[in-house]
């Protein structure tokens, strides 16, 4: 799906109570290509060392989807081994940022999520939704499987939940469905519902006390230290498969379809 209107790359500002927005944006449905990644990863990372942070919020531009996931221009035109590490790399180091720093991070999801995008929003703090916001793990319907996003989608969801969606990857899960198992905190009815949800609650954060949110942070990720290993062993499993015929093929089907 084809956003015209869209401009690719990270857009960043702060309120005066503290919040900063993240906003990531590209024409087709909000995917992410490398440089959008990095950036992404650039962003969440400076604004761990900003005192004058209080909450971050991570969405998307638009209103058609909040992530399609991997850029598949930049898959198909993977060459090798290293080349292919790097790329998932990229999901690899935003996840890692949105866990590392101190702040607690909000997702705001207006609309379907499909791949690293279940990735992201399983990767935030508290997640909130609009009805439109389905979910898909659609790795292995094009011969890869959701490795890298693996563990946060697992984490929030439960072995159970993540299953479902890695192995019945060509299918779509409502926002319920997505909320009933604990991705999202709540359900909204509308783009404008949901905006209303996430700055009141920010606002609430924003006014509580930082030290103590950092500390529920911490709680909150306790036992996943060794995620900066696992996700790189993940993301290395990943640039290999995407380099086999099959997947290569898959991906060029999904394409043209």
């Amino acid at each position: 799906m084809l956003n015209s209107g869209l401009t690719e790359g990270v857009s960043l500002s702060v309120d005066d109570r503290g919040v900063a927005y993240i906003t990531f944006a590209h024409p087709r449905s909000n995917s992410l290509p490398g440089a959008v990644l990095a950036e992404l990863a650039s962003t969440i990372k400076t604004l761990g060392e900003r005192s004058d942070v209080k909450v971050v919020v991570l969405g998307s531009a638009g209103d058609r989807a909040f992530c399609a996931g991997a850029s598949f221009d930049e898959l198909v035109a993977i060459a090798d081994e290293e080349a292919g590490l790097a790329f998932f790399m990229g999901f690899a180091h935003v996840i890692n940022a949105l866990r590392s720093i101190p702040q607690l991070v909000i997702g705001r999801v207006q609309g379907k999520a499909v791949g690293g995008g279940v990735g992201l929003a399983s990767a935030t703090d508290y997640c909130l939704a609009t009805q439109h916001a389905a979910v898909k793990l659609s790795e292995l319907a094009v011969g890869i499987g959701p490795f890298v996003v693996g563990p946060a989608v697992e984490r929030k969801l439960g072995v159970s939940a993540m299953s479902q969606l890695s192995i019945d990857a060509a299918s779509w899960r409502s926002a319920e469905w997505a909320c009933s198992r604990g991705l999202y905190a709540e359900v909204l009815e509308d783009a404008a519902a949901l905006d209303a949800a996430v700055d009141a609650l920010a606002g609430r954060l924003a006014a509580s006390n930082p030290q103590a949110m950092s500390a529920l942070k911490r709680v909150f990720w306790s036992g996943t230290e060794h995620w900066d290993t696992l996700l790189a062993d993940r993301a290395a499993i990943s640039g290999r498969l995407v380099l086999s015929d099959f997947t290569r093929a898959a991906i060029a089907q999904f394409k043209a379809g």
